[in-house]
Protein backbone atom coordinates (compact mmCIF):
# COMPACT_ATOMS: atom_id res chain seq x y z
CA UNK A 1 0.00 0.00 0.00
CA UNK A 2 1.50 3.39 -0.96
CA UNK A 3 0.85 6.16 1.92
CA UNK A 4 0.81 9.62 2.09
CA UNK A 5 3.61 10.32 5.00
CA UNK A 6 3.16 13.61 5.48
CA UNK A 7 -0.79 12.75 6.38
CA UNK A 8 0.38 10.52 8.70
CA UNK A 9 2.80 12.23 10.32
CA UNK A 10 0.18 15.15 10.49
CA UNK A 11 -2.41 12.62 12.28
CA UNK A 12 0.24 10.22 14.52
CA UNK A 13 2.07 13.59 15.84
CA UNK A 14 0.32 16.19 15.48
CA UNK A 15 2.31 18.41 17.67
CA UNK A 16 5.22 17.84 15.38
CA UNK A 17 7.26 15.31 18.08
CA UNK A 18 5.90 12.00 17.48
CA UNK A 19 5.68 11.28 21.92
CA UNK A 20 6.94 7.51 22.41
CA UNK A 21 5.35 5.76 25.69
CA UNK A 22 8.81 3.61 26.92
CA UNK A 23 8.04 0.77 29.60
CA UNK A 24 11.70 0.44 31.63
CA UNK A 25 10.09 -1.77 33.94
CA UNK A 26 10.71 -4.41 31.78
CA UNK A 27 13.91 -5.07 31.05
CA UNK A 28 13.50 -7.07 27.69
CA UNK A 29 11.92 -4.31 25.75
CA UNK A 30 13.75 -1.39 27.62
CA UNK A 31 17.04 -0.47 29.64
CA UNK A 32 18.74 2.50 30.48
CA UNK A 33 17.02 5.40 32.16
CA UNK A 34 13.98 8.04 31.81
CA UNK A 35 16.81 10.62 30.30
CA UNK A 36 18.71 7.86 28.34
CA UNK A 37 16.50 5.28 26.82
CA UNK A 38 17.51 2.23 24.78
CA UNK A 39 16.65 -1.18 23.73
CA UNK A 40 14.16 -2.37 21.20
CA UNK A 41 11.10 -0.30 22.23
CA UNK A 42 13.60 3.02 22.07
CA UNK A 43 14.78 1.77 18.17
CA UNK A 44 11.39 0.91 17.21
CA UNK A 45 10.06 4.62 18.04
CA UNK A 46 13.09 6.24 16.46
CA UNK A 47 12.53 3.95 12.96
CA UNK A 48 8.82 5.08 12.89
CA UNK A 49 10.02 8.82 13.64
CA UNK A 50 12.72 8.65 10.86
CA UNK A 51 10.17 7.24 8.25
CA UNK A 52 7.78 10.00 8.88
CA UNK A 53 10.91 12.81 9.22
CA UNK A 54 9.58 13.59 12.90
CA UNK A 55 11.86 14.12 16.24
CA UNK A 56 11.20 11.44 18.66
CA UNK A 57 10.56 12.30 22.30
CA UNK A 58 10.32 9.51 24.79
CA UNK A 59 7.64 9.31 28.04
CA UNK A 60 9.53 6.77 30.25
CA UNK A 61 7.66 5.32 33.18
CA UNK A 62 8.56 1.75 35.24
CA UNK A 63 4.93 -0.39 34.35
CA UNK A 64 3.10 -0.92 31.18
CA UNK A 65 -0.18 0.21 32.85
CA UNK A 66 1.50 3.72 33.15
CA UNK A 67 2.93 3.47 29.79
CA UNK A 68 -0.71 2.85 28.54
CA UNK A 69 -1.76 5.72 30.44
CA UNK A 70 0.03 8.04 29.13
CA UNK A 71 -1.07 7.19 25.89
CA UNK A 72 -4.85 7.46 26.86
CA UNK A 73 -4.58 10.34 28.52
CA UNK A 74 -2.83 12.26 25.59
CA UNK A 75 0.55 12.65 26.69
CA UNK A 76 1.88 10.39 24.16
CA UNK A 77 1.27 8.91 20.56
CA UNK A 78 2.57 5.37 20.49
CA UNK A 79 2.98 2.61 22.93
CA UNK A 80 4.75 -0.53 23.06
CA UNK A 81 2.29 -2.82 24.83
CA UNK A 82 1.65 -6.52 25.31
CA UNK A 83 -1.47 -7.95 22.85
CA UNK A 84 -4.77 -8.04 25.49
CA UNK A 85 -8.38 -8.38 24.78
CA UNK A 86 -8.87 -5.63 27.66
CA UNK A 87 -6.33 -3.16 25.96
CA UNK A 88 -7.42 -3.74 22.14
CA UNK A 89 -10.67 -2.40 23.62
CA UNK A 90 -8.84 0.96 23.25
CA UNK A 91 -5.91 0.52 21.00
CA UNK A 92 -5.02 -0.56 17.76
CA UNK A 93 -2.15 -2.84 18.09
CA UNK A 94 0.20 -4.42 15.17
CA UNK A 95 1.51 -7.48 15.03
CA UNK A 96 4.05 -8.83 17.39
CA UNK A 97 7.42 -7.98 16.66
CA UNK A 98 9.13 -10.16 19.79
CA UNK A 99 6.97 -13.00 22.17
CA UNK A 100 8.22 -13.38 25.75
CA UNK A 101 7.07 -16.15 28.66
CA UNK A 102 5.56 -15.37 31.42
CA UNK A 103 6.42 -17.61 33.67
CA UNK A 104 6.34 -18.80 37.69
CA UNK A 105 9.00 -18.73 40.64
CA UNK A 106 7.62 -20.65 43.88
CA UNK A 107 9.65 -21.69 47.04
CA UNK A 108 12.09 -24.46 46.77
CA UNK A 109 9.79 -27.13 48.30
CA UNK A 110 6.03 -26.03 47.07
CA UNK A 111 4.47 -28.98 45.36
CA UNK A 112 4.19 -27.26 41.92
CA UNK A 113 5.74 -29.24 38.99
CA UNK A 114 3.97 -27.72 36.18
CA UNK A 115 2.50 -23.89 35.19
CA UNK A 116 -0.69 -25.86 35.25
CA UNK A 117 -0.52 -27.01 39.57
CA UNK A 118 -0.65 -23.37 40.49
CA UNK A 119 -4.73 -22.98 39.46
CA UNK A 120 -4.98 -24.53 43.15
CA UNK A 121 -7.86 -22.94 45.74
CA UNK A 122 -5.88 -21.01 48.37
CA UNK A 123 -2.99 -20.51 46.20
CA UNK A 124 -1.83 -16.80 46.13
CA UNK A 125 -0.33 -15.30 43.34
CA UNK A 126 2.07 -12.01 42.97
CA UNK A 127 1.95 -9.83 40.02
CA UNK A 128 2.99 -6.98 38.80
CA UNK A 129 -0.16 -4.33 38.80
CA UNK A 130 -1.46 -3.84 35.34
CA UNK A 131 1.09 -6.20 33.67
CA UNK A 132 0.25 -8.20 30.58
CA UNK A 133 0.23 -11.53 32.93
CA UNK A 134 -2.31 -9.71 35.49
CA UNK A 135 -4.75 -9.39 32.90
CA UNK A 136 -4.32 -12.77 31.34
CA UNK A 137 -4.25 -14.55 35.39
CA UNK A 138 -6.86 -12.13 36.83
CA UNK A 139 -8.98 -13.32 33.59
CA UNK A 140 -8.20 -16.71 33.25
CA UNK A 141 -7.42 -18.41 36.79
CA UNK A 142 -10.43 -20.24 38.26
CA UNK A 143 -9.06 -21.40 41.71
CA UNK A 144 -6.07 -19.22 42.76
CA UNK A 145 -6.05 -15.78 43.10
CA UNK A 146 -3.55 -13.00 42.46
CA UNK A 147 -1.92 -9.83 44.90
CA UNK A 148 -1.00 -6.98 42.81
CA UNK A 149 2.04 -5.37 43.86
CA UNK A 150 4.79 -2.56 41.94
CA UNK A 151 6.52 -5.63 41.13
CA UNK A 152 4.95 -9.78 41.23
CA UNK A 153 8.60 -11.52 42.36
CA UNK A 154 8.72 -8.44 45.54
CA UNK A 155 5.34 -9.03 46.28
CA UNK A 156 5.91 -12.77 46.57
CA UNK A 157 8.63 -12.19 48.45
CA UNK A 158 7.54 -9.44 51.29
CA UNK A 159 4.10 -10.73 51.50
CA UNK A 160 5.28 -14.75 51.89
CA UNK A 161 3.04 -15.80 49.02
CA UNK A 162 2.68 -19.05 46.95
CA UNK A 163 3.91 -18.29 43.88
CA UNK A 164 5.33 -15.08 42.03
CA UNK A 165 4.76 -13.98 38.31
CA UNK A 166 7.15 -12.69 35.72
CA UNK A 167 8.93 -12.05 33.05
CA UNK A 168 11.30 -15.49 32.27
CA UNK A 169 14.73 -13.44 32.04
CA UNK A 170 14.68 -11.38 34.82
CA UNK A 171 12.87 -14.50 36.74
CA UNK A 172 15.61 -16.49 35.81
CA UNK A 173 18.25 -14.11 37.09
CA UNK A 174 16.18 -13.46 40.20
CA UNK A 175 16.36 -17.45 40.66
CA UNK A 176 19.78 -17.35 40.57
CA UNK A 177 20.65 -15.18 43.31
CA UNK A 178 18.23 -16.54 45.35
CA UNK A 179 18.50 -20.16 45.66
CA UNK A 180 15.39 -20.72 48.41
CA UNK A 181 13.31 -20.35 45.63
CA UNK A 182 12.91 -21.92 41.97
CA UNK A 183 11.18 -21.61 38.38
CA UNK A 184 8.68 -23.68 37.05
CA UNK A 185 10.20 -24.79 33.53
CA UNK A 186 7.34 -23.77 31.59
CA UNK A 187 5.30 -21.06 30.42
CA UNK A 188 2.26 -19.86 31.84
CA UNK A 189 1.67 -17.26 28.77
CA UNK A 190 3.38 -16.31 25.81
CA UNK A 191 3.30 -12.04 25.80
CA UNK A 192 2.78 -10.70 22.08
CA UNK A 193 4.39 -7.37 22.54
CA UNK A 194 3.15 -5.33 19.83
CA UNK A 195 3.42 -1.67 18.66
CA UNK A 196 0.00 0.49 19.83
CA UNK A 197 -1.83 4.12 18.97
CA UNK A 198 -5.07 4.94 19.91
CA UNK A 199 -7.85 3.77 17.30
CA UNK A 200 -8.93 7.06 16.85
CA UNK A 201 -6.42 7.62 14.57
CA UNK A 202 -6.83 7.01 10.62
CA UNK A 203 -6.59 3.88 9.27
CA UNK A 204 -4.13 4.90 7.21
CA UNK A 205 -1.82 5.69 10.14
CA UNK A 206 -2.81 2.13 11.61
CA UNK A 207 -2.41 0.41 8.66
CA UNK A 208 1.82 2.24 7.74
CA UNK A 209 2.09 1.01 11.77
CA UNK A 210 1.05 -2.24 11.02
CA UNK A 211 3.14 -2.89 7.73
CA UNK A 212 6.70 -1.04 9.37
CA UNK A 213 6.41 -3.55 12.11
CA UNK A 214 5.79 -6.24 9.47
CA UNK A 215 8.79 -5.32 7.49
CA UNK A 216 10.81 -4.55 10.56
CA UNK A 217 10.22 -8.17 11.99
CA UNK A 218 11.25 -9.55 8.92
CA UNK A 219 14.30 -7.93 7.46
CA UNK A 220 16.20 -8.16 10.62
CA UNK A 221 15.92 -5.10 12.04
CA UNK A 222 14.09 -6.07 15.42
CA UNK A 223 17.13 -9.67 15.97
CA UNK A 224 19.34 -6.75 15.50
CA UNK A 225 18.10 -4.46 18.23
CA UNK A 226 17.50 -7.22 20.66
CA UNK A 227 21.28 -8.44 19.89
CA UNK A 228 22.37 -4.73 20.72
CA UNK A 229 20.43 -4.84 24.35
CA UNK A 230 21.72 -7.64 25.32
CA UNK A 231 18.33 -9.62 24.28
CA UNK A 232 18.09 -13.19 22.56
CA UNK A 233 17.25 -12.69 19.20
CA UNK A 234 15.00 -15.55 19.05
CA UNK A 235 12.30 -13.55 21.01
CA UNK A 236 11.47 -11.98 17.59
CA UNK A 237 8.04 -13.41 16.68
CA UNK A 238 7.88 -15.72 14.38
CA UNK A 239 5.77 -14.79 11.19
CA UNK A 240 2.73 -16.11 9.52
Amino acid sequence: MTYVITDIARDLAPQGVLRASINLGNPVLAQGTPTAPAGITVDLAREVGARLGLPVEFQCFDAARKSCEAMATGRADLCFLAIDPAREADVAVTAPYVVIEGVYVVPQQAPFASAADVDRAGVRIGVKHGSAYDLFLSRTLRHASVVRGDEGVDTFRAQGLDVGAGIREPMTAYVAAHPDVRLIPDTFLQIRQAVGTTKDRAPATIGFLRDLVDELTANGFVAAALRRAGQSPALVAPRD
